[in-house]
């Protein structure tokens, strides 16, 4: 019986290796189309010229930003409810995303900004709210490295990560409710915009290459975080049993 379930749990791996594989594949493939079909096919846009091309990378990351706070989130009540180690991972893989396209968002928001508005930052309501955001889950990847990992640190992480999305609709919301620069460039009716359909298309492939590419991470950091618990059980269970001379920290 448990020969079977072991050959079960390895024939399950190996179907996941070859879907995590497939997907990569996938991703790569598509985003050396994204960046031909940006920089080859979509012309440039008629008021920020080359400039504009920052926006196809720009808003992607922060959707990607916004889905890894939303894996934070969900991983974070999981892990309040239930305690399990993998809700635990896709909390903190989610909140390793997070920080990593919201790096991508504060660094290409102000180059686009500076041809746009003539300066880098401005207190704007939507960069104020992103960049919190972006602390958020900083001190969150901080509190995970070097709090340790017991129980009561990973409940406080825990915490933390549904704090960081609470700020996400602040986010989304902020340019209704408190007005700001920050501009709204699908579709501008005064001209401009997202105008010619190559355009169009170049948003779309970065929205779905950036969303695969998430899938991708989330994927592969939640496998490395639930391989890194198991061994550390293993190496717990190795030293109780006297199997191993080291003492536990």
């Amino acid at each position: 019986m448990e020969e079977d379930l072991s050959e079960g749990a390895r024939g399950g791996g190996r179907v996941a290796t070859v879907a995590f594989g497939a997907l990569l594949a996938v991703t790569a493939a598509l985003l050396v189309v994204t960046i031909q079909w940006i920089f080859l096919l979509a012309p440039p846009e008629k008021t920020m010229g080359i400039v504009q091309k920052i926006f196809y990378f720009h808003v992607p990351s922060a959707y990607a930003m916004y889905l890894g706070a939303t894996a934070c989130f969900a991983g974070s009540v999981g892990f309040l409810l239930r305690g399990s180690e993998r809700w635990d991972a896709i909390a903190r893989a989610g909140a390793e995303i997070a920080v990593v396209f919201g790096i991508i968002v504060m660094t290409s928001g102000p180059l686009w900004a500076a041809k746009a508005w003539g300066v880098f930052w401005t207190w704007d309501p939507r960069l104020t709210t992103s960049l919190l955001s972006l602390l958020i889950y900083v001190a969150y990847n901080v509190l995970r490295a070097f709090a340790g990992d017991g129980e009561g640190e990973r409940k406080f992480a825990a915490a933390l990560g549904i704090l960081g999305a609470a700020n996400l609709p602040i986010i989304h919301f902020s340019v209704e409710r408190w007005a700001g620069q920050h501009p709204k460039v699908i579709m501008n009716k005064g001209g401009g915009g997202l105008d010619h359909p190559d355009m169009r298309i170049a948003f779309a492939l970065g929205m779905i290459t950036f969303t695969l590419l998430t899938v991708c991470l989330l994927w592969a950091r939640v496998r490395v975080e639930l391989a890194r618990s198991r061994l550390a059980r293993l190496e717990e269970d190795a030293i109780d049993l006297g199997l191993d001379d080291r003492t536990e920290a």
